[in-house]
């Protein structure tokens, strides 16, 4: 598929930078948007189209992903109108809080809609995506729109009332982890290692943490008992950490964050 990116921030320029490095999407049928250029000079020199007009680059493709914040979305949508075949195109978008209803009432309603929300691991095919449909959506399309985010990390298709939550969860999250990753390496450091080595140790214990859940579908409990003894250090570190709320915190922030999410949108109409 033809695809355009429009809108390239953050999120925009991660999900192109998983789609150049996958080795599955030819870089010339490939379109990025925004409207200053310089921080897309990288793809240009990679054979990529970038520029600025948002109509251009949905006429030429086929799959448009929509990356702009929510306080944007209208005015890209307003924008776009006109240009979106429904016949030609599959609408993508990753825009947090904006429900496929809403986005439909600035559109032809014929025209399929995904939301996705991936995260900025996607820069290096890690992305955790959820995508969401409504029901009348094409399958063969969802499975098209699918692929291009297995290509940079995994997918799970989910009811559209989940995607919020799962905005804070995945999206969100990301940053929770590696909030998670730098405690620890502070840890490290004050345990006596040099800060370099101790985000080293800290970052690849975490990623070997994370793929023993991936690789095994075990539940974390059952990782964790692997690893701790009657009294062992392990578990006097582990209710350490729960007496000063380790857990807790995370929960509230997760909830914090989608409560957050549901509210961008809203606020914006």
């Amino acid at each position: 598929m033809k695809i355009a990116i429009l809108g390239c921030g953050n999120i925009g320029t991660s999900i192109a930078h998983g789609f150049a490095d996958c080795d599955k999407i030819n870089l010339k049928e490939l379109t990025l948007t925004r409207r200053q250029l310089e921080p897309l000079d990288t793809f240009k020199q990679w054979g990529i189209k970038i520029h600025s007009d948002n109509k251009k680059a949905v006429k030429e493709s086929e799959c448009i992903l929509l990356t702009v914040g929510p306080q944007q979305m209208v005015e890209l949508l307003e924008d776009i109108s006109d240009a979106l075949d429904p016949k030609k195109h599959i609408l993508v978008s990753v825009v947090t809080g904006v429900r496929i209803d809403q986005i439909r009432k600035y559109i032809n309603p014929k025209v399929q809609v995904v939301r996705a929300m991936p995260n900025t691991a996607a820069a290096i095919m890690e992305s955790m995506t959820t995508l969401s449909v409504e029901s009348d959506f094409d399958q063969a399309g969802l499975n098209k729109v699918k692929q291009l985010f297995n290509y940079i990390g995994k997918t799970l298709v989910i009811p559209e009332e989940l995607m919020v939550p799962a905005t804070a969860l995945g999206a969100s999250g990301l940053a929770f982890f590696l909030r998670a990753i730098r405690a620890a390496s502070q840890g490290g450091t004050e345990i006596g290692f040099h800060a370099e080595d101790s985000i080293l140790i800290a970052a690849q214990t975490a990623k070997g943490a994370a793929s023993l859940l991936l690789d095994s579908d075990h539940h974390p409990e059952s990782e964790v008992d692997k690893v701790t003894t009657p009294r062992g250090i392990t578990i006097s570190g582990l209710n350490q950490m729960e007496h000063g709320g380790f857990s807790s915190a995370m929960i509230k922030g997760i909830v914090t964050s989608a409560e957050k999410a549901e509210q961008l949108f809203k606020d914006k109409e």
